[in-house]
């Protein structure tokens, strides 16, 4: 397939740039996977919308402040230019060296020192996996103290502003507890304490699983075919009991529906052939398309994503390619508000 086939055309003004005014009042579309039907609700909706002992599926990783901002230190002793770095995964055990993406990294070059602001610094070891990417070193482990000290909230590049302390709440879920994220899991959003207890009032089973986002997730596709693109590796982590009540689930011809596309990813890629979900921390890079068989996940709820994504191509597999740009197009026309900040769809 093309990655042109994924194309629809949404305007800029459609794109969200803020949450909404209160966490949890998004719009929700709801579209049948099978028949291609959509209905407008909002989010105070959904409890009606899910059946009695569905299993709800979260990723509760946590976004870490990774946008961080170094100044080149050049030979002659004064300071260069400022250089964005975006720190995605430690290289190594020792935890001093970081793959990161770099703009502009082709004047990023190896031996090179960038000062961080609080007196750090750190040398560019290499280039890392590709053409954007630098592996950057320090004297020292860096800690999740040295990102709250040094780092921004990594808003993704459509949202045309700097962060600010609106996003250190509201680009976390209410439920993040693991830290280790470059970019939030966007669907999880939505979701207030009062949802989630109304959810567990009627009947329906939540669960959590840890994905941490990076490259696997939000780096474009590149080739014309969709077959050529590669997904960088990402962790996760299924707790052994929560595999347990999954499969239990299962057994007993309950529904899973899984929040966000990272908990789709992370369940697909946990399971074997039968759809047996395995618990542990293992590595993904899973590419899921159309044609891709669904073993475990029965039902998703999820954003509006970017054009040509690999995200759009998740859910094209999952609901079929024809439904899913018809539903873009009736949100369009709706004039829901897209990506990170913007509303909602369930697909069941």
């Amino acid at each position: 397939m093309k990655t042109s086939d994924f194309y629809f055309d949404l305007p800029q003004e459609l794109i969200a740039q803020k949450p909404c005014g209160e966490r949890g009042n998004d719009r929700l579309m709801l579209l049948g996977r099978v028949s291609g039907n959509t209905e407008n609700h909002i989010m105070a909706d959904l409890p009606d919308l899910i059946d009695d002992g569905t299993v709800m599926v979260f990723n509760n990783s946590r976004v870490r402040r990774s946008r961080c901002y170094g100044i080149r230190l050049l030979d002659n002793g004064q300071d260069g230019r400022e250089q964005e770095f975006m720190f995605l995964n430690q290289t190594g055990p020792d935890g001093d060296a970081w793959n990161t993406m770099v703009k502009g990294a082709k004047k990023v070059k190896p031996g090179s020192s960038y000062r961080f602001p609080d007196g750090s610094v750190g040398v560019i070891q290499d280039e890392g996996e590709g053409t954007e990417f630098r592996t950057i070193r320090f004297p020292f482990r860096l800690t999740e103290d040295w990102f709250e000290h040094n780092g921004h909230i990594p808003l993704p590049p459509y949202i045309r502003r700097e962060d600010s302390e609106l996003d250190s709440e509201r680009y976390q879920t209410v439920y993040a507890r693991e830290t280790g994220s470059a970019a939030c899991p966007t669907a999880g959003l939505h979701f207030t304490e009062d949802m989630l207890e109304k959810l567990r009032a009627k009947g329906i089973e939540l669960e959590w699983l840890t994905l941490h986002v990076g490259l696997g997730t939000f780096l474009p596709v590149r080739s014309d075919n969709i077959e050529d693109h590669k997904m960088h590796e990402e962790v996760y982590t299924v707790p052994y009991d929560v595999a347990d009540r999954i499969n239990k689930a299962k057994s007993e011809g309950r529904k899973i529906l899984a929040v966000g596309t990272t908990s789709v990813r992370t369940l697909e890629s946990a399971s074997d052939e039968s759809g047996t979900v395995q618990g542990g921390t293992g590595r993904t890079s899973i590419f899921m398309y159309p044609g891709y068989r669904f073993k475990v996940v029965d039902q998703m709820f999820t954003n509006f994503h970017t054009p040509e994504s690999t995200l759009i191509m998740l859910v094209s597999a999952f609901a079929g390619r024809e439904h899913i740009l018809s539903a873009y197009n009736t949100a369009v026309r709706e004039k829901y508000r897209f990506f990170s900040y913007g509303d909602a769809m369930l697909i069941k």
